[in-house]
């Protein structure tokens, strides 16, 4: 009895601290940092019966969570990537929800300049888990404004990151992530910045990252002609 209480009032502690102690966040939070693991995460929070658009706090307390983690855990990934693929309401949420006038995720870029590092990290590493899984694609970075040419040192450090942790990856699946944007109208902007920030602060800046932005940017290359076969099959 004793232990439950104490870990009760351990929860209500780091909840108010996070600003989670309101309905439905609550039980959403409590969920899913006392889950066994993500399947139990999952179901319980099926069972959660939210009326409405209360569901889209889900994402918003996921993404939360995984930035106030000391140490990024890949757990709040697996467990998005399986509440998007189950309903696509939570894939756009998790792109799109407007919340107090700011997009899920896109309002974290336009806090970056007080974000402290970790917090950043956490943010370049889910969002990268996201994109090389196939729950998200680069269009999630559509309002980075990767183009300009006058970038503050804290955004520079945060899409550095992100692009290094995606460069991390196997050389079809860097392929994959980038093709995924090369020819879609909507996304001409992005593919453009894009270039301009990797060539500027990353390929440049790391030589180990060269080869793999050779094949980022091939994969980006939006070809009238017919599509050539891809190289990695």
């Amino acid at each position: 009895m004793y232990k439950e209480s104490s870990e009760a009032q351990k929860t209500h502690q780091l909840a108010a601290g996070q600003r989670m102690n309101t309905y439905p966040r609550w039980p959403i939070f409590c969920i899913i940092i006392n889950a066994e693991d993500y399947i139990d995460a999952f179901e319980k929070l099926l069972r959660l019966n939210l009326q409405g658009k209360q569901d889209r706090e889900i994402m918003r307390v996921l993404v939360e969570c995984c930035l106030q983690e000391r140490v990024f855990n890949k757990y709040y990934c697996v467990l998005a990537s399986k509440l998007c693929n189950h309903d696509k309401n939570h894939k756009f949420t998790l792109q799109l929800f407007l919340w107090a006038g700011y997009y899920c995720i896109w309002d974290h870029y336009a806090e970056l300049e007080s974000m402290d590092r970790v917090r950043s990290l956490h943010l370049t590493k889910f969002i990268a888990e996201m994109v090389s899984g196939f729950t998200l694609s680069l269009a999630v970075l559509k309002k980075a404004d990767l183009h300009d040419t006058i970038i503050l040192p804290s955004r520079e450090r945060h899409f550095s990151m992100f692009f290094e942790a995606v460069f991390e990856y196997a050389d079809n699946m860097v392929w994959n992530i980038f093709k995924r944007i090369a020819r879609s109208p909507q996304c001409e902007t992005l593919r453009i910045g894009i270039k301009f920030f990797i060539e500027r602060y990353v390929a440049g800046n790391q030589k180990q990252f060269a080869s793999k932005y050779k094949i980022a940017k091939k994969a980006l290359k939006n070809v009238e002609e017919e599509e050539e076969k891809d190289p990695f099959l």
